[in-house]
């Protein structure tokens, strides 16, 4: 076998093995999002108060990559999953997405006679469940952006700034991830 042939091999099998190792150390979906947002349960030492109210903003500029689900969206729905099945209840569970840039793709809806994204579902999902997305206007006008091009509950806010500083104003932090 030629070298870049054996390299391309092996790079390949430790890609599978690593993806498999992921699936055998427990990473699951649900119970929020029974399609999107694998967590793993794990110990921690960070005990979760029981009146918490996990306010948390996500910033997401990145569009997705061809034919893949959103991997910052995704996020969103992880966060979900893994502290509801670590005995967060629902309605202490409060994301909101602030969206610019690229990712604002990620929020149109599927041309007429086009495949929806990969991530529209995830998109849907997440509105359905009561996350607010916020596509900063900004983006909006840069891009060229129809408002009646958005999935629906999408909304528009005057800027990404703006978003996260009212957001801010009412207890969310900013997650770093």
């Amino acid at each position: 076998m030629k070298p870049i042939l054996l390299v391309t091999a092996l790079a390949a099998a430790c890609l599978f093995s690593a993806q498999a190792q992921t699936a055998d150390q427990g990473f699951v979906k649900g119970p929020v999002f029974e399609d999107y947002g694998p967590a793993a349960q794990v110990g921690d030492d960070l005990a979760i108060p029981a009146d918490l109210d996990l306010k948390v903003a996500f910033d997401i500029s990145e569009g997705s990559e061809d034919g893949k689900i959103n991997r910052r969206f995704e996020t969103v729905a992880r966060f979900m999953n893994m502290h509801a099945t670590a005995g967060v209840p629902r309605d202490q569970l409060h994301p909101a997405i602030v969206v610019h840039g690229a990712a604002s793709k990620d929020l149109l809806q599927p041309e007429a006679g086009s495949e929806a994204s990969p991530t529209y579902g995830l998109i849907r999902a997440l509105l359905d469940e009561g996350v607010p997305i916020y596509l900063c206007g900004q983006t909006v006008a840069v891009r060229g952006i129809d408002e009646e091009d958005l999935i629906p509950g999408v909304q528009v806010a005057l800027s990404a700034m703006t978003a996260h500083a009212v957001l801010a104003s009412e207890g969310y932090s900013l997650n770093p991830f």
